[in-house]
């Protein structure tokens, strides 16, 4: 049976082959919190991702005031800090968009999205380590594209040639992850997370499943996030809890 790989093994790899890729305009900045919020990451993946876990939930990529700032996937400030409680010193990207800045922790914008996901989970499981113990959290590409004007740029909107090239490198990445936490089911948080949790080869009888994604631009959403995704989580085959 082949070894499985280390958390840093696999990060590493990702990060050297991000570093070779380049993105055309109108892609301006580019944002890899895996290099510069590295020290957050590596507190979250050794408190937090030990383990066989029942099911992992997988984002698309990080938003500019969560996981840009945090290098914590869907990572809303106060709940990385004072639910998750990992905090650790955050450098700044290489190039940096001005309408983009990164503070850090002492950033004061809020990551809507990440508010809703880690406070439905905090309701839900009360502490942290009873969340994490039989479940995880991850985004599938680490990158954020920026264009000239500040907008977001998702990675399904990068032009066919860029976007193999990063994909197969985020794949590679996602079947490690994978293959060292041993899920029965993978849940995409939004429609391209589980549609990436269905390519070929990423784990033997891996059931993938989809939730609404938490963001803003949702209307759905926005009526009502947690008791939508608390529902579709509850058909799942993941022992998820009800509220008490």
């Amino acid at each position: 049976m082949a070894r499985r790989r280390s958390w840093k093994s696999i990060f590493d790899k990702l990060n050297d082959e991000l570093a070779a890729m380049t993105f055309a305009p109108p892609v301006a900045a580019i944002y890899n919190p895996l290099e510069y919020a590295r020290a957050v990451h590596d507190k979250y993946l050794r408190r937090y991702g030990q383990g066989k876990k029942k099911a992992v939930f997988l984002g698309m990529n990080p938003g500019p005031w969560g996981m840009a700032q945090t290098g914590v996937p869907f990572g809303e400030i106060s709940f990385v800090r004072d639910w998750l409680q990992i905090e650790a010193r955050v450098n700044k990207p290489d190039v940096e968009h001005p309408k983009r800045p990164i503070a850090g922790f002492e950033c004061t914008r809020s990551e809507v999205s990440g508010r809703r996901f880690w406070g439905y989970l905090q309701e839900l499981f009360g502490e942290a380590e009873s969340f994490f113990a039989d479940y995880f959290v991850l985004n599938y590409c680490p990158l954020v594209f920026m264009e000239e004007g500040g907008r977001n740029r998702t990675p399904d909107k990068l032009p066919r040639a860029e976007r193999e090239a990063l994909f197969a490198a985020c794949d590679e990445a996602l079947r490690a992850v994978l293959d060292r936490l041993q899920p029965r089911v993978l849940i995409g948080v939004g429609r391209f997370a589980a549609d990436r949790g269905r390519v070929p080869g990423l784990g033997d009888g891996l059931e993938v499943a989809q939730i609404l994604h938490p963001s803003p631009a949702s209307p759905l959403a926005n009526r009502g996030w947690a008791e939508v995704a608390h529902r579709q989580l509850g058909e799942l085959d993941i022992d998820w809890p009800r509220f008490p």
